[in-house]
């Protein structure tokens, strides 16, 4: 999903959820209406990784583990490590024990974003929704959560909000929102033919890179 701030890409990513309900219309999931299910059925199958990442007062373990209660220490290591969280996590005074306060202030924001991205790949969902958080993010950071993020959605359906193009170039379909309606589909190639918005998204973007 790509479009202007407000353009309301964040609106259709929450109702996969059900963080809202439509007022008309359906949304289905292998043809299967998500309003015939139950909402912890539904939502066990998704993992969202947002630009807000919901920490806890508690240790760095427990808030991985959040995703998947059931999950073994090797699982939470390799979630870790897959996710680059390791890489900080072994640098903390009490490693995978250190408390990280209320919503994770003692990290930064690309600490909490690999946390975020180890959840979800602890949880194993078929379906990932990704509300990309990267623009605020050094060179560095970025590059080691854009790994992590091709780690996480190998062979899973992904949902993307693109801040930056570079990373949905190679996406099965992009769709352009405008003012709640969608503008514009098909790969990155037809849009740049027929999408106007989308041009100027590429031009602003990726030749200024």
């Amino acid at each position: 999903l790509v479009g202007h701030s407000g353009a309301g890409k964040s609106t259709i990513l929450n109702l996969i959820p059900r963080f809202y309900d439509v007022n008309f219309g359906k949304i289905k999931i292998d043809g299967q209406s998500i309003y015939e299910s139950k909402i912890y059925s539904l939502r066990k199958n998704i993992s969202l990784v947002g630009q807000d990442t919901t920490l806890f007062d508690d240790t760095i373990k427990n808030n991985i583990l959040y995703a998947n209660s059931k999950a073994s220490n090797e699982e939470i290591i390799e979630a870790a490590k897959n996710s680059f969280a390791d890489e900080f996590i072994n640098k903390l005074p009490n490693k995978y024990e250190t408390i990280i306060g209320e919503n994770g202030v003692r990290l930064s924001g690309g600490e909490k974003q690999r946390l975020s991205i180890a959840r979800a790949i602890l949880k194993k969902t078929p379906i990932i929704l990704l509300d990309e958080a990267t623009s605020s993010l050094d060179a560095e950071t970025e590059s080691k959560i854009q790994q992590a993020i091709q780690f996480l959605t190998k062979g899973r359906t992904t949902i993307v909000i693109a801040h930056r193009l570079s990373t949905i170039l190679n996406a099965d379909k992009i769709y352009v929102i405008n003012e709640g309606r969608v503008a514009g589909e098909g790969k990155h190639k037809e849009l740049l033919n027929d999408s106007d918005i989308y041009r100027n998204f590429y031009e602003k973007q990726i030749k200024k890179s």
